[in-house]
């Protein structure tokens, strides 16, 4: 497992390089929720993502015989997207693959960026082309079982404990379990007696299954929220959850698409399903706390890549 100063010392790596999003109370989902919220706006990262930390901490860390051989992500949007951006300033050559259910905007910006971008039919199947490519001689840039990565997505968590006011929980989605582990390292680091808690939807639920299973399994994947969407976690982002988040809570995909509008609504965000799911999730931190009053919740905003054409047909079809 990584620690603090493992952070640290991604942190300094992409100081300069990226955005340090803002942390904001939030009026309009303290009212919504009854309980004071302050908000860290990842999706107002570089590539709309807090994706863009682990592609620029990986990508610097390169070596030379590495970097010319370029590099190959899988993703379901987000990480794709990243490791374009990161690679097209860089100067290396990246090749993306993602499941054709990934939203038509990844891929457009994945390209337009400069990347090659592959499309399989399934997520199962992205990750396999993304293993025959890196036997072919490509460097996995992986989207959270890399030590590098994930003190990287850590970041977002070591500048939350030092920007933000008092908070008792912290609530971040999970799909392969990258961000959550950096951000409950740094944040148990700098804040002790914080509660960190993950967010899944139904048919997304890698790491929760994991934790009834006691290590990663394989899942079948149905949620409509791509950038949720691995196949299984992995032996180290299950170990850090184990042993640093208090719980993973599940929401349906029709609470995250809601989320999404009350985010729009109540926050003034355009935040992703990904992110939206924090808000139902939200309301199942504060019954299992008891005592709204006692809590000060924090959201990680992971992203903000959804067309709003997607999110209104979800919402037609979700009801």
């Amino acid at each position: 497992m990584i620690d603090i100063s493992d952070v640290e010392a991604a942190a300094r790596l992409i100081e300069g390089r990226l955005v340090r999003t803002p942390t904001v109370p939030s009026p309009g989902l303290t009212a919504l929720l009854g309980a004071p919220v302050t908000a860290k706006l990842e999706l107002l990262q570089h590539t709309g993502a807090f994706k863009a930390r682990g592609a620029m901490a990986k990508l610097l860390s390169l070596s030379p015989t590495e970097r010319a051989a370029g590099v190959v992500a899988v993703s379901g949007g987000n990480h794709g997207i990243a490791v374009a951006v990161v690679a097209g300033l860089l100067d290396v050559k990246a090749t993306v693959v993602m499941p054709r259910s990934a939203p038509a905007r990844a891929v457009e910006i994945a390209e337009a960026a400069g990347a090659s971008v592959r499309l399989e039919a399934t997520m199962d199947g992205a990750f396999a082309l993304m293993d025959r490519l890196r036997s072919e001689g490509l460097t996995l840039v992986h989207p959270f079982d890399d030590p590098l990565v994930i003190a990287a997505q850590g970041t977002v968590g070591l500048e939350f404990a030092e920007d933000a006011g008092e908070l008792t929980d912290v609530l971040v989605s999970i799909g392969g379990g990258g961000l959550i582990s950096g951000v409950a390292v740094a944040m148990k680091a700098r804040r002790p007696g914080i509660r960190v808690w993950g967010v899944e939807t139904v048919g997304a639920e890698a790491m929760s299954r994991a934790l009834v299973a006691k290590g990663p399994v394989p899942v079948e994947l149905s949620s409509i929220v791509s950038t949720l969407s691995a196949p299984a976690v992995s032996r180290l982002t299950y170990e850090h959850v184990a042993a640093l988040v208090e719980d993973v809570l599940v929401v349906s995909d029709a609470e995250a698409v809601q989320g999404v509008l009350d985010l729009a609504q109540h926050a003034k965000l355009w935040a992703e399903p990904a992110a939206g799911c924090l808000l139902p999730a939200a309301r199942q931190v504060l019954e299992r706390v008891g005592d709204a009053t006692e809590v000060r919740l924090g959201l990680v905003v992971c992203g903000g890549n959804a067309a709003v054409s997607d999110v209104v047909r979800w919402s037609t079809e979700l009801g």
